[in-house]
């Protein structure tokens, strides 16, 4: 009685996180540590005399978390297939100086007002397979289309006169493969670890690959980094009904390569595009057994990047990229669930507005 007791509290621990991303039914754990136990372990209908029967664990709610965090994993045997739709808004304002600068308020050169509104869509299917109950596998396959359009005013050759420039740009995007281990079942009040490892293929057209005009500027937009990219991560999960905190820290690590190309008389050599840290934290909040809302944050740091021009190293400048998270998920039936994130920049890098649908459902492969 104790063991399948035993059984049933961990069984109902991982059931709230059980559908976390469309997984299955919740009550998959405890049929598997019903049928688990051995006949002797069994309890029996009749209890002793003097003592009360054991309290009843009330059915736990399932809650959904942001998916690429991490989560709970695939169990050993299904496939999730997650399509998904997304939509992200930046505008940019900046005035600038090319130039020289004598002096704080003496300066020689131009002037120029740069007002930017970018747009990316992008339309992606995303596969998850339970190899072991706790280890998963993961592709996402992404296809993207890119919008940008961009005004220029120079005061000083004519303030009244602005030139608008318009670029777009659409094909598959950087492929993603990504393995999640769970390290521990999460007992004894334990939060519950899980180890994750994403690799960022250049599938996609990168920046230095897109067509560009005679005088070297971009005729189209680039839809893939154009480098490799792998990001270890560890994802903490801790369930306290009826909400589940999370958090995520990890570091990308993206690999420099010799691009080797001459644009309007600018030789490119070796860029070695920045690294990021990147944290995330926050809390999922379940409304009832169908509905529950998610409530965080996410900040990457990421480095400088050197350019190699002509010979000569060029650093940018660092990026700080901050968003506050927002999402909501309703389970559809026990397969198939439909949840919406919404990310809203907090810092002057971050895009403005990122807007995501997913509809992930369950296949029982055995």
């Amino acid at each position: 009685m104790l063991e399948q007791q035993r059984l049933e509290i961990q069984a109902l621990r991982e059931e709230l996180l059980q559908l976390q991303r469309g997984r299955g039914p919740a009550d998959t754990g405890v049929r598997q540590a019903q049928q688990s136990a051995p006949p002797a372990q069994q309890p029996q209908q009749q209890q002793p005399v003097g003592q009360p029967p054991p309290e009843q664990q009330p059915p736990r709610p399932e809650v959904q978390a942001i998916p690429e965090l991490g989560g709970v994993l695939t169990p050993k045997g299904t496939l999730v297939l997650e399509p998904s739709i997304q939509y992200s808004h930046s505008q940019v304002n900046r005035f600038t100086f090319v130039g020289v600068e004598i002096l704080d308020t003496f300066l020689i050169g131009l002037l120029e007002a740069q007002d930017a509104d970018r747009n990316l869509y992008q339309a992606a299917i995303t596969g998850r397979y339970g190899i072991t109950n706790r280890l998963e596998v993961e592709v996402k396959i992404p296809y993207i289309y890119r919008d940008d359009r961009i005004s220029f005013v120079i005061p000083q050759i004519d303030p009244d006169a602005q030139l608008t420039q318009d670029v777009d740009g659409d094909g598959i995007g950087d492929v993603e493969f990504g393995l999640h281990y769970q390290i521990n079942s999460g007992l004894d009040d334990w939060p519950i670890f899980i180890g994750n490892l994403r690799y960022k293929s250049p599938t996609g057209k990168g920046p230095f690959d897109v067509d560009r005009g005679a005088n070297g500027l971009e005729s189209e937009l680039a839809t893939g980094s154009g480098f490799h990219g792998i990001e270890p991560s560890v994802t903490i999960l801790y369930p306290n009904d009826p909400a589940v905190f999370f958090a995520n820290f990890g570091y990308f690590f993206h690999l420099p390569d010799d691009v080797d190309k001459t644009f309007n008389d600018q030789t490119i050599g070796e860029v070695d595009p920045g690294d990021a840290f990147r944290m995330s934290f926050g809390m999922a909040y379940s409304i009832n057994e169908r509905s529950s809302f998610t409530l965080g944050y996410k900040h990457d740091f990421i480095d400088e990047t050197e350019t190699e021009v002509n010979g000569v190293d060029l650093t940018a400048p660092s990026l700080s990229v901050g968003s506050l998270l927002l999402g909501y998920s309703f389970q559809v039936n026990d397969y198939s669930s439909a949840n919406v994130n919404l990310e809203l920049g907090v810092t002057e890098d971050a895009p403005d507005v990122l807007m995501t649908l997913r509809v992930p459902f369950v296949l029982d492969l055995f």
